[in-house]
């Protein structure tokens, strides 16, 4: 006859037994509502830890392998929705069409989806078109000098409170900010150092300053609201980190000379 003890450790086994299916359903509705889990990405050839590029295959990047793992290890299927900028995946973060996403984090984000590990911290400075007398930020900050940045990005928001004479102009994609500063149409570009490093030896004469004036931090991010699908990747990214699986989505994306920086 079993003991009291034993009848209670039974009903409780029991009990998780039957809690652990609806815990796994209830992650798979919100993380992956459409029986697939969206990943939002923004196409550029600036590749990097956050930008992602078009291929004759579908699309390649950082967030690109991290979101396949994260639909492999869910079991569903990935699917990946485009933008042109993280400025437009913050602003569809309400709209409930995407799951998850990897960008740039800042205080502004930070009201519209939820965050979890940051993974990448770049410091962002200008680029400054060939023949510009500009050699610092001193010199670059001043009347009637033109800066691009991304459109509505982290990026753009640091350049507009660090430029206070110089005129900061929001651009929807890399490559027409890439087509001004070649053409001269600008004067300097601000976004993050090795993106830029990569762009001075495209065009020819222009120069990356050597002084930083913000670090941008990139993060895994969730819509509002979805808690248990913050849980999740949280969890997968701190694994990500520890078991190889970010390493390995940086070396696959040009970046095997990166560290990973986690703060």
């Amino acid at each position: 006859m079993p003991t009291p003890f034993r009848s209670a450790r039974a009903g409780l086994v029991l009990a998780a037994m039957l809690a652990m299916p609806a815990l796994a359903d209830g992650l798979t509705d919100e993380i992956a509502p459409t029986g697939k889990l969206r990943v939002a990405i923004a196409i550029s050839p600036a590749g990097g830890a956050f930008w992602s590029t078009k291929t004759e295959a579908g699309y390649a990047g950082v967030p690109v392998d991290l979101g396949k793992a994260m639909a492999a290890q869910l079991g569903v299927p990935v699917e990946y929705v485009v933008h042109q900028n993280s400025g437009q995946i913050t602003d569809a973060a309400s709209n409930g069409t995407w799951d998850v996403t990897w960008l740039p984090r800042d205080p502004e984000r930070e009201t519209k989806m939820l965050f979890g590990p940051i993974y990448e911290v770049a410091d962002a400075t200008y680029i400054v078109k060939a023949g510009s007398a500009v050699t610092n930020f001193a010199t670059l900050d001043q009347p009637g000098i033109k800066v691009a940045a991304v459109n509505a990005t982290t990026t753009m928001r640091g350049a507009i409170a660090h430029m206070k004479r110089a005129k900061v102009t929001g651009y929807q994609t890399y490559d027409e900010i890439f087509g001004l500063l070649r053409s001269g149409e600008i004067d300097a570009f601000a976004l993050s150092r090795d993106q830029l490093n990569k762009m001075a030896q495209k065009i020819p004469g222009t120069r990356v300053l050597d002084e930083t004036f913000k670090k941008t931090v990139t993060a895994v991010a969730v819509p509002l609201g979805h808690s248990q699908a913050l849980t999740f990747v949280t969890k997968f990214m701190t694994e990500a980190v520890t078991n190889g699986t970010l390493r390995k989505a940086y070396d696959n994306n040009g970046l095997k000379d990166a560290p990973i920086r986690t703060e």
